[in-house]
């Protein structure tokens, strides 16, 4: 029990991380040309100053994750990293003239509801027994599998359908990696050579690679709100269904709690459509010029 306040301000550390670097990575995935895609995107973003600040600092919420991840369990961590939705909303408006409607504010209401409701009534329990390697084989071919396809639904559409087919996409790689993240912890024990020779180094980087380029094809919309639910809910699905059958996680006995997660969920979901439906953020030129402090060289270059 004593460890649980620990879980708790390691996981909203990680929370304000993630959504301080998501939505400085996205300010320079605004301003990059719009005729330059794949690779050439790629190596663009990273002669950026203010993209590699925001990998940064969510490599910092990436070690405050791990901690928690090392001290609780997968769905309860996760859980509190989602809450980087509501924080990155002020981070959006302050860098990226992110504009912030009622339908926003009420997404962003459902979505916390919902997450608060699986962790107060759900009693998310830590996982029974230790995965093998049958069980990462399928938990890796299904999720990066779905992300790849959500992949080449996003391609095909526009504006916040785009957004969230891309944001799913990236979740379904962060949710893999989280998972991966959580036996990491365990094999940093065995020192540099333990690292290098497992295998849980490799898969976790595959999967972070995935859901970092998704990410930033979802943030290049502009629609932040759309963009970080679909990617934040993802994510917490995921973790909950890796949780379950990877980890042998579980929720309270009882019909109760099964119906709180379920109302939880569907409360979630609520979010999502209601986020869906925000507006486009700032104009290209804006996400720019707004700060006018925010690495005024890079916009010059």
């Amino acid at each position: 029990m004593c460890a649980v306040p620990v879980v708790v301000l390691f996981g909203l550390l990680a929370a304000t991380g993630y959504a301080l670097g998501t939505v400085l990575q996205q300010k320079v995935a605004l301003q990059a040309e719009e005729a330059v895609t794949g690779l050439r995107f790629l190596v663009q973003l990273f002669r950026r100053p203010v993209w590699l600040l925001g990998g940064v600092v969510m490599a910092v919420g990436w070690v405050c994750q791990a901690v928690a991840l090392h001290l609780g369990s997968l769905v309860l961590v996760q859980s509190l990293v989602t809450l980087s939705l509501v924080i990155s909303l002020p981070f959006g408006v302050w860098l990226t003239a992110q504009r912030i409607t009622r339908s926003v504010w009420l997404g962003a209401s459902a979505l916390v509801a919902g997450i608060v409701l699986v962790l107060s009534v759900g009693s998310p329990q830590s996982g029974t027994r230790t995965p093998g390697a049958r069980d990462w084989w399928i938990a890796s071919c299904v999720s990066l599998g779905l992300a790849l396809l959500l992949a080449r639904i996003g391609a095909r559409r526009a504006g916040a359908v785009r957004a969230l087919a891309y944001g799913a996409g990236a979740g379904l790689g962060y949710g893999l990696a989280t998972a991966v993240t959580k036996v990491f912890t365990d094999v940093l024990g065995g020192g540099l050579a333990a690292v290098v020779g497992g295998w849980e180094v490799y898969l976790m980087a595959a999967a972070a690679t995935v859901g970092l380029v998704l990410n930033q094809s979802a943030l290049r919309t502009g629609a932040l709100a759309p963009a970080m639910a679909a990617t934040n809910a993802m994510t917490l699905l995921a973790c909950i269904v890796l949780g379950i059958t990877v980890f042998g996680e579980s929720f309270g006995p009882g019909t109760g709690h099964l119906a709180a997660v379920l109302a939880g969920l569907a409360l979630a979901l609520l979010g999502i459509v209601l986020l869906a439906r925000a507006p486009a953020s700032a104009t290209r030129k804006q996400a720019i010029d707004e700060p006018a402090y925010v690495c005024n060289r890079e916009a010059d270059s």
